[in-house]
């Protein structure tokens, strides 16, 4: 029964253990605020790599922060984890940001550093800054999240032992269990004097790659040995498992050299380290302040090459510190625990729905009057780019209503390719592959000004890459997941593959058809009988009765009660099979067809199960009404709905809730440039919300 799934795992798969509730302890106050996609990583044993943000707020100058911060994270999630950027906004730690809030960090000129001791006073301030090393592993310990990657760690100054200015970055270091990736110390610092207090501070330090030898930030060679070394991911990961395990109390870091071919000219950069040093004693400036001086003024001195060495080795940090990351959930899954587990503590994981689809660019044209003048004219309109693809819409409306599915898709490795996975950032794009020599799909709609389609144009091409080969690459997810969406631009090999797997594990599916020409894909087959849902619109419908050889309607009617009867009887055939028909009507709402339970038509599929009762009832839902002046995209509205049901369903929600959530959501959608609403949300979009609502009463009906 599709519902609030609570599943029992063996071992080998079972990762979303005691943390969990570990982390509402520490994460749902005021003071935490966890982004949903890596409360979700988390929940379910997903490997998340921590960053700071400091590297944000005074690491870089603007625009070079904000640009280097998506590329991180999208370098971290290319590689296989899930980015956890920390920072504190408006009194308030953030484990994971929006987009919006790295901008908000990376233009504001009044942030603060965050250590580990300045977080009392600017919580209770409630100010905004960017998050130390220091105060980095701080947070991600609470949150366990076992790896962070920076660009360098903090270390005693040169003169340090006059000055005894030693950061607070290697006593963190010495007290908290996170394994932190860094290009080593900073070469501003005295190198030699941080290793020794790091040894004094009992932390683990080792060199990555085929060299003993320290980095220091930008240059590849301190002149001083590392005590140890791993040359792989995996040893770094079987390294930090055993400190894990041992409970030692203390960090790892792990020194990560500056790619060979950005690396700067090591005489060039000691050279202004000692002029911007003697700058930085003649002016007094000390502290919290004397790094980001530095290193401006080190750029400033070097003409930008030690900015470029900069970017170069935080991705870099950050190819392999997600890759460590993978490997180390690799280790505590075959262990079977995590090892910040309590002995012999069970609790059950948490599935995800799956979601296999297209991601498209969308060119959306919105003519500014009516009627669209045809014969070569050119009709005044507003042209906008955005992302969209059925099943990418799915995905990320599932996922900002906090139910973040994994998604499975293909897309071109070209221009667009970069953008969509910076857009889709709060989505899990870990099953999108990327194809060099493909174009990433390409969809152009144009609307007239009312709001109406009248035309649309696709280079889809790539879509055929969603094979069934790559697709059972995932068949873990499938196998595990709630309920399993797929869309009308797969394939039928790989739909008729997933209907094979949903068969023989008692899976739900629910089919978007996308389109008239391929709505019928499933249905060339007997592999339709496996699905539990389909959610075409009226022409759709008629497609696929046809496709079954039953009778359909030449042309389709324009009244209202007589779109809902015959999208009725169109359902009706299809119900002896699949547990419910949702027909998405547009501007008329939505008609629900299924078997009748308790006096109503229940969403809940018991395991996809077949009942043997013939009576079955439809349910139509007007919808939202949005002015024609306000609607903006219809491309997203359909999608917005289906979502928005899905997100009830899967939190157990009636039928009349689940739908006037899918309704809500498509209104938003409807007045958004966007195929999905950035407006969207599990607190705007919530059964608390639709109270502030007055319903329609829905029309009742039983089906001869």
């Amino acid at each position: 029964m599709i519902g609030k799934p609570s599943f029992i795992l063996g071992s080998c798969t079972s990762t979303a253990l005691r943390h969990v509730v570990h982390m509402k302890r520490y994460l749902c106050g005021g003071d935490f605020i966890v982004h949903p996609y890596v409360k979700e990583a988390l929940d379910s044993g997903r490997p998340v790599v921590a960053l700071e943000s400091t590297i944000i707020t005074h690491g870089m100058p603007y625009p070079d922060n904000l640009r280097v911060a998506r590329e991180v994270e999208e370098t971290v999630q290319t590689n296989g984890s899930v980015p956890a950027t920390i920072g504190v906004i408006n009194g308030c730690i953030h484990v994971g940001l929006q987009d919006e809030e790295l901008e908000i960090l990376a233009k504001s000129k009044n942030v603060v550093k965050v250590s580990r001791r300045d977080f009392p006073y600017v919580l209770s301030q409630g100010l905004s800054g960017g998050t130390t090393v220091a105060g980095t592993m701080f947070v991600a310990h609470k949150a366990r999240i076992p790896v962070f990657v920076t660009g360098g760690i903090g270390g005693v100054h040169r003169e340090g032992e006059k000055t005894l200015d030693v950061s607070a970055d290697l006593t963190e270091l010495g007290r908290t269990p996170v394994a932190v990736i860094s290009a080593g110390v900073k070469s501003i610092l005295d190198i030699g004097r941080t290793l020794e207090y790091l040894e004094t501070q009992g932390v683990c330090v080792a060199t990555f790659g085929e060299s003993r030898e320290f980095p220091a930030f930008f240059l590849q060679h301190s002149g001083f040995q590392a005590p140890f070394q791993v040359k792989n991911e995996k040893d770094a990961a079987q390294m930090i498992a055993r400190s894990l395990a041992l409970q030692l109390g203390s960090g790892v870091l792990i020194g990560v050299p500056c790619p060979k071919d950005h690396a700067a000219s090591g005489h060039q950069i000691e050279g202004a380290i000692q002029q911007a040093l003697e700058e930085a004693q003649g002016k007094g400036i000390l502290g919290k302040e004397l790094t980001p001086f530095l290193l401006q003024r080190v750029n400033e001195l070097s003409n930008g090459e030690s900015l470029k060495a900069n970017i170069a080795l935080i991705k870099n940090n950050a190819r392999v510190g997600s890759r460590i990351a993978v490997a180390l959930n690799k280790i505590q899954r075959a262990q079977g625990s995590r090892n910040t587990l309590l002995p012999n503590e069970n609790v059950s994981a948490v599935s995800r729905p799956v979601v296999i689809g297209g991601i498209n660019v969308d060119i959306i044209a919105k003519a500014k009057d009516a009627t669209i003048l045809h014969g070569g004219q050119t009709n005044p309109s507003t042209v906008r780019q955005s992302f969209g693809g059925v099943g990418r819409n799915l995905a990320d409306c599932l996922s900002r209503l906090g139910k973040t599915p994994f998604f499975i898709s293909v897309m071109g490795k070209d221009e667009h390719s970069e953008s969509v996975m910076r857009y889709c950032r709060h989505m899990d794009m870990g099953g999108v592959l990327q194809l060099e020599g493909h174009n990433t799909a390409t969809y152009c709609a144009v609307i007239t000004g009312s709001g109406e389609l009248t035309l649309g144009l696709g280079d889809m091409d790539i879509h055929q890459q969603i094979t069934e080969q790559y697709v059972s690459k995932f068949k873990e997810n499938l196998c595990l997941a709630p309920l399993i969406c797929i869309d009308g631009n797969v394939p039928i090999s790989t739909i008729q593959y997933v209907c094979e797997i949903a068969k023989k594990n008692n899976l739900a599916v629910c089919y978007e058809p996308t389109d008239v020409d391929k709505a019928s894909k499933p249905f060339v087959s007997d592999s339709w009988r496996a699905l539990a849902y389909i959610s075409p619109n009226l022409r759709e419908l008629r497609a696929i009765n046809r496709t079954l050889g039953h009778p359909v309607p030449a042309d389709l009617p324009t009244k209202l009660e007589d779109i809902v009867d015959i999208a009725a009887k169109l359902a009706g055939p299809l119900l002896k099979e699949l547990h419910c028909v949702v027909v998405t009507l547009g501007q008329h709402g939505v008609l629900v067809c299924g078997r009748n339970e308790s006096g109503t038509i229940s969403l809940h599929s018991r395991a996809c199960n077949k009942s043997p009762t013939n009576v079955w009832y439809a349910t139509h839902y007007p919808a939202i009404p949005v002015p024609a002046e306000k609607i903006m995209n219809v491309s997203g509205a359909g999608d917005s709905l289906i979502a928005g049901i899905i997100a009830g369903l899967l939190d157990g929600e009636d039928t009349d809730i689940c739908v006037r959530l899918g309704l809500l959501s498509a209104s938003l959608a409807l007045r958004s440039y966007e195929p999905i609403s950035l407006e969207i949300s599990s607190s705007k979009v919530s059964v608390a919300e639709l109270k502030a609502w007055t319903w329609p009463e829905a029309k009742r009906w039983k089906l001869s």
